[in-house]
């Protein structure tokens, strides 16, 4: 029965998902409408919103596009993936490769969600080199499933945005959160962990349910990395170029950046210093500064969706967030229009339902954050619930709805190779079980 259903959310999604570039385009299209619908604001003030925002996730771009090439070039080098692919070839089981790949990807992803999107796209590629009848795009939606985690885990933006204390917090949760809450009553609450545990125990069980009876296998050849091509050394300047001694001395000045950074912050995982543990580690593993530019120039081909997508999603961010003079934004105008309909006892589902909605719209922590935080927050404050409860309600719904939501897995389908169709109906099934999941904990928190 189970598989049944699979079988035809992975059929809708693939006779009605458009593409992500058409998705993007319907989304604007959408929050035009509501926004001149709803908040007042004329054509001229929409279009202005849309405009400037188009252009506020430049830098994060930069890093996404970043993350992804430096974590492909990293998992090319030559050492690395014979590694990944002699841990692969233990795994003999089509459904044990589910669980494997569903539980790095939620390791990694908990860690530090820049670094699990990427070794969860890399495992899934080892195995289904190595595995026979391994379907693989549901191997591929498996190591997206992971991301599910990421809110709650050591990377997740609110929780540390909690963490950190200082007047943005105090402005963003409109004064009723005026100290530093220590990670104990966020990331490490009952709830939290909790939830965690659900994902851990039914993520690879429910993945691995949805087997299907005819698998997608690749040809392992088309799985493989291509050896790169070595430069010649026939001239002084072409020895330079593949020169090791080189590489070596700026590896050792990025391992001594990295060492720095943890010795004076501790285990911060920021995505700034992931990038630079790929990159660096990466230029170790590949040994010259010729062989790992070659290897970049190949891993770039990946960065379409990243480069045309993120600045539309930008644009919706600014629709989201702007207002006419004395009036409410789209966003705020969803937030409290589920405030209106919140008991003490159904509020923080309710927020962690809204969160997700927005989500669509806005998929980023941090832009989330400051759109419902001002208005979730001291909505809760009235009705008896714990700002803290609020925030970790908008955190979770925050990531919830990345199942569905292409913006995030552009950076793992473009070192997969697969489009968002085919992984869509398996993450369709993702979101359904983990919104019952974190619902019903959030309604007993």
């Amino acid at each position: 029965m189970f598989r049944a259903i699979t079988e035809v959310s992975v059929r809708l999604v693939n006779k009605y998902l458009p593409s992500p570039f058409v998705f993007v385009v319907i989304l604007t299209l959408l929050a035009f409408t509501a926004v001149l619908s709803f908040t007042n604001q004329n054509f001229s003030q929409a279009t202005a919103a849309w405009g400037n925002g188009l252009w506020s996730l430049l830098g994060f771009s930069m890093q996404m596009a970043l993350i992804l090439a430096t974590g492909h070039v990293l998992a090319k080098a030559p050492f690395l993936a014979r590694t990944l692919d002699s841990l692969a070839s233990k795994v003999k089981s089509p459904k044990v490769a589910i669980v494997v790949v569903t539980l790095v990807a939620l390791l990694g992803c908990w860690l530090n969600w820049g670094f699990g999107l990427i070794v969860g796209a890399v495992m899934a590629k080892a195995l289904a080199r190595n595995v026979k009848g391994a379907d693989y795009p549901l191997l591929v939606a498996s190591a997206y499933s992971g991301f599910l985690i990421w809110h709650g885990g050591l990377s997740g933006s609110i929780p540390l945005a909690l963490a950190t204390g200082g007047a943005d917090l105090a402005r963003i949760s409109a004064q009723t959160i005026i100290e530093a809450v220590p990670v104990s009553e966020t990331l490490f609450s009952w709830y939290n962990l909790t939830i965690v545990a659900g994902l851990v125990i039914g993520l690879p069980l429910l993945n691995m349910a949805m087997m299907p009876k005819k698998p997608f296998e690749v040809d392992p050849k088309l799985m493989a990395e291509e050896a790169l091509a070595l430069p010649p050394k026939d001239t002084w300047a072409q020895r330079i170029d593949d020169n090791r001694l080189l590489a070596l001395i700026l590896f050792l000045f990025g391992a001594a950046y990295v060492y720095g950074h943890f010795s004076s912050k501790g285990f911060s995982l920021t995505l700034n210093i992931v990038i630079a543990m790929f990159l660096f580690l990466g230029l170790l593993a590949h040994g010259t500064l010729e062989r790992y530019s070659r290897a970049m120039e190949d891993s770039a081909k990946g960065l379409s969706g990243i480069i045309l997508l993120f600045p539309f999603y930008g644009g919706i961010m600014g629709l989201m967030v702007g207002a006419a003079e004395g009036g409410q934004s789209l966003g705020a105008i969803i937030s409290n229009l589920f405030v209106s309909w919140s008991s003490t006892e159904t509020f923080p589902s309710l927020a962690f339902l809204s969160a997700g909605l927005v989500n669509v719209f806005v998929p980023s922590g941090g832009g989330q954050w400051a759109v419902q935080g001002p208005i979730m927050l001291p909505a809760g404050v009235q009705l008896g619930v714990s700002p803290v409860v609020s925030a970790m309600a908008i955190a979770w719904g925050d990531a919830w709805t990345n199942m569905i939501q292409p913006f995030w897995a552009l950076p793992l389908l473009g070192l997969a190779g697969l489009n968002a169709r085919a992984i869509m109906g398996y993450c369709l099934m993702a979101l359904i079980y983990s919104g019952i999941l974190i619902t019903t904990v959030f309604y007993f928190a």
